[in-house]
């Protein structure tokens, strides 16, 4: 079983298992709560759907660049980045790299200059747009667009809702999950008002779930009955092989496609792929 799992989330013949969306769809992946698991489900679902023959690029708006590790893309300093874009209004396609072993994956990688970019945009014309004229410049066309975000509510989280259409929230099945939740809302809220109305909350992903506790269970049920239908029906289990993966600078897709990780990112990519052809990609909020 493990082994039919793992051919069917590599894909080697490459097909086009997942369906393609009419229109690029740019989502943000934002929590302000740090260690939710927003680069890990960035990660995962980007390598996830180009195996299955979507064009996607990744974004890393971290300054920490794990989004960059976990795709075992350069990002020492000296490295063009993200930041060259923000601030130096650099083209996306010059510091976008192509993923070693994934062909229809690229990424932006963030280095540690990009920690000085918020304190640096706040004098610069236009300073929430900056990354979304970026990626409207790009020649090439994309399928998907994975903004990973820092765990803050900052410039560079506001820059990567301005310019994406959908947000997407890994939530931990834990208590605390639900505290900031609010106030994340409220910012996305905000912007959605002032500088980009077609924003919408389109995707909640259930993370780091122990079925072997009540407040698991619990959280998953809050977490369902207040947002519906934009919560996947696939859950993030806690996971030894999805934490070791990076470590080899890989997604677990590809160290161990046949864990429960994999299988469960896997679904969670193609739920997503499923409803971004039942609805309109833009759409108004």
């Amino acid at each position: 079983m493990e082994a039919m799992r793992a051919v069917q989330i590599l894909n080697p013949s490459g097909e086009v298992t997942m369906p393609r969306p009419e229109r690029t769809r740019v989502m943000c992946v934002a929590n302000q709560k740090g260690g939710v698991g927003k680069t890990t489900t960035t990660v995962n679902l980007a390598v996830a759907l180009a195996l299955h023959g979507n064009r996607v690029l990744v974004v890393d708006l971290d300054p920490q660049g794990n989004a960059s590790t976990g795709l075992n893309v350069p990002h020492h300093t000296g490295v063009p980045d993200v930041y060259d874009c923000l601030i130096n209004s650099v083209p996306l396609e010059e510091v976008a790299q192509g993923v070693e072993g994934i062909p229809n994956l690229w990424c932006v990688p963030a280095t540690i200059d990009l920690a000085g970019a918020e304190i640096e945009l706040v004098s610069v014309v236009a300073r929430e747009s900056r990354l979304s004229r970026a990626i409207e410049a790009y020649p090439g066309h994309f399928d998907y667009v994975f903004i990973d975000c820092p765990p803050s509510l900052g410039l560079l989280t506001v820059n990567a809702l301005v310019a994406a259409q959908e947000v997407l929230i890994p939530i931990q099945c834990e208590y605390y999950a639900l505290e900031g939740l609010n106030q994340l809302i409220n910012n996305i809220n905000l912007v959605r008002k002032h500088l980009n109305p077609r924003l919408d909350v389109s995707t909640i992903l259930l993370t780091m779930y122990d079925r072997r506790t009540r407040l698991a269970d619990a959280v998953e049920q809050d977490v369902r009955n207040h947002f519906g239908d934009k919560v996947l029906q696939a859950v993030i289990p806690r996971n030894v092989r999805v934490s070791e993966a990076p470590s080899y600078g890989q997604s677990v897709m590809t160290y161990d496609p046949g864990s429960r990780g994999a299988t469960s990112y896997f679904e969670a990519a193609q739920e997503i792929a499923e409803r971004g052809v039942k609805e309109p990609v833009s759409r108004n909020a």
